[in-house]
């Protein structure tokens, strides 16, 4: 029905409410106009102007992903050294981008060293639903929210490893939130990572998040029956929430801070060699005093980088 499509697996039941097709690979005229959302120092973020920099940005995730972390290259991306997938030519890419070394010794291009891809829910509905599907049946809980709550899905966030500072994480979130405040966002989802296929070797963290951040019942949302792996693990009592805390992933534990739920049930993605949990972050749900950093577009403040601490 799809050609080009490569969907995970459990990813036959997206929503979809058109019928618009596209290619891996394929970015047809994509250009954005010219749009930073910040700047510090030689580091700004924006969004990806052209098909070019978006490939910038699979190479990015390609040297994190495959080379630093354990994802498993399939044979198109071990020939192009880029991570990339169906869904990259319908999202938005935000890019933080090094400028260091523009006018030094000639012309050269700035290095892209950050990047998140965002999909707004209208553009979703154009194409064939939202990514994270394949794992979570995200659908009754937008439709429930509809036309109230307009959704956006973040995904494939990395930073290149020596950037990874207060500084880079900082732009990135003020580009996110930037994003969704120029776009009326509601609420942003999407799958953040424990390290490896084994749900056990995490179950004091997994059984933290089930007692302490599951959805509220008007938010949950239920992993497929057929991936869904159970996090309660471990009982309330038994767990030691210093231990459980210090064995969250920087960026679970960032996404907490400000409000964020979690879903029902972890999830093994195999080719990324990761346990996926379900983030949901109403923007009502986000805590006054991270408000006050979120913002406006320039009030960014410094005090909240430490919440994201460097991103896999």
């Amino acid at each position: 029905m799809f050609p080009g499509l490569m969907f995970r697996p459990g990813q036959a039941g997206l929503p979809s409410k058109g019928q618009r097709r596209f290619a891996a690979g394929s970015f047809g005229g994509y250009r954005h106009a010219s749009k930073v959302y910040g700047r510090i120092g030689t580091l700004e973020v924006r969004l990806a102007r052209k098909k070019s920099e978006i490939r910038r940005a699979q190479r990015l995730r390609y040297k994190v992903f495959y080379e630093e972390m354990s994802a498993t290259p399939n044979a198109l991306a071990i020939l192009s050294r880029r991570d990339e997938d169906a869904y990259d030519p319908v999202f938005d890419h935000l890019l933080v981008v090094d400028r260091s070394d523009q006018g030094k010794g000639g012309w050269r291009r700035s290095k892209i060293v950050g990047t998140y891809r965002a999909l707004r829910q209208e553009v979703a509905d154009l194409y064939d639903g939202f990514y994270t599907q394949g794992e979570y049946d995200i659908a009754p809980l937008i439709e429930a929210k509809s036309p109230d709550c307009s959704f956006m899905e973040l995904g494939r966030s990395c930073v290149l490893k020596p950037y990874r500072n207060r500084r880079t994480i900082e732009l990135l979130w003020q580009g996110i939130w930037s994003y969704a405040r120029e776009h009326g966002i509601d609420v942003m989802l999407g799958c953040a990572s424990f390290a490896g296929t084994d749900p056990s070797a995490h179950a004091q963290a997994l059984s933290f998040l089930h007692h302490t951040a599951l959805a509220p019942q008007e938010w949950r949302v239920r992993a497929h029956e057929h991936l869904h792996v159970d996090m309660n693990m471990m009982p309330a009592e038994a767990i030691n929430r210093r231990s459980a805390l210090k064995a969250l992933p920087p960026l679970i534990k960032g996404y907490l801070r400000v409000g964020a739920y979690i879903g029902d049930g972890a999830v093994i993605d195999h080719q990324f060699g990761t346990t996926d949990v379900l983030i949901i972050l109403p923007v009502e749900a986000i805590r006054s005093r991270y408000l006050d950093h979120f913002g406006a577009r320039d009030e960014f403040g410094p005090s909240l980088a430490p919440e994201f601490a460097p991103i896999n």
